[in-house]
């Protein structure tokens, strides 16, 4: 056990410095392609950071365990909106531009409506999500790099300072700070799986907790280490990104390699899921409009605890 929490605390090593050095790659990249923050938090910086859900699912799915390919997608979603947004929130208030409320997070709330209907056949026989399903996800997912293409354009930020490195500097940083996170969620993942059945936990429990969490952790470092630097735009691109990515992608990809038989079950977690990303952007109106501030951001850690709770004593 000393072994595992030792090899657990240097995953999280590895994920600090694997976003560190990703946030400097996908800034500097910004700049120099006058992109704004937020495409690029939307696609290079969230899909680095999903790369360890796209691996699990990968893995999960030739394996047969469609439980952790749902579970892990699930979890994660609601983690990042919850955990990661809220702890973010408690640290600085984010300010949310005016396309994000408008278009990303109702793009995000129709794409988890979509996983339902498809998952539940759209209410006719049959529960699970076919190859043709994954395909139709997959193409859900290119209308959504059309939209970024579009909001690309918009100017990077000229109000914080930020470091300009060379083109080959640039793209080691985004390659290095990709790898790290890749290897450290791994890692991080591995151990707490190990800790968590020596504890006797379910496997769908730990799909929708310890693999969600243990995947979501690039996300949450990234996001972090950006609101602290002030680079809203990024920590809530990467968020909102990183959940398209996880719906689309992922679960797209899962379902091309081996179709997921949807165990009904999980209906509940993933009207839960739809309810918080609705609660999301209800928030966008409520206090100071287009902000995340410390009062909703308290609300969403409270939420998670409830959903834990929750989660744990039905089973």
């Amino acid at each position: 056990m000393i072994i595992t929490i030792f090899l657990l605390i240097i995953g999280f090593v590895i994920l600090v410095k694997g976003a560190d050095f990703l946030l400097d790659g996908a800034t500097s990249l910004a700049k120099k392609l006058s992109v704004s923050d937020i495409a690029i938090g939307l696609t290079v910086v969230a899909f680095g950071t999903s790369s360890p859900e796209l691996i699990v699912n990968i893995i999960a799915s030739l394996k047969g365990h469609p439980e952790i390919c749902f579970g892990n997608i699930v979890g994660s979603n609601v983690f990042n909106i919850l955990v990661v947004l809220g702890i973010a929130g408690i640290i600085y208030p984010i300010s949310v531009q005016r396309n994000t409320v408008r278009k990303e997070i109702p793009f995000l709330l129709i794409g988890t409506i979509l996983v339902l209907a498809l998952a539940n056949n759209f209410g006719f026989q049959g529960h699970a999500l076919s190859r043709i399903d994954g395909l139709i996800l997959v193409l859900s997912l290119l209308l959504f790099f059309i939209y970024v293409i579009g909001i690309s354009k918009i100017p990077a930020s000229e109000e914080y300072n930020i470091i300009i490195y060379s083109n080959l500097k640039t793209v080691i940083f985004i390659i290095l700070g990709t790898l790290g996170l890749f290897f450290g969620g791994k890692l991080v993942v591995h151990q707490a799986i190990k800790i968590a059945t020596e504890m006797g936990v379910s496997d769908k429990l730990i799909a929708l907790t310890i693999i969600a969490l243990g995947t979501s952790l690039p996300e949450f470092v990234t996001s972090i280490i950006a609101v602290t630097r002030k680079r809203y735009d990024l920590a809530i691109g990467n968020v909102i990104g990183s959940n398209i990515f996880n719906l689309f992608m992922v679960l797209g990809v899962s379902s091309l390699i081996n179709p997921l038989e949807y165990n009904l079950s999980l209906n509940i977690d993933m009207f839960i899921l739809i309810l918080i990303t609705l609660i999301f952007f209800v928030t966008m109106f409520t206090g100071k409009k287009r902000k995340l501030d410390r009062t909703e951001a308290c609300f969403f850690i409270l939420l998670y605890i409830g959903y834990l709770f929750f989660i744990i004593n039905r089973k």
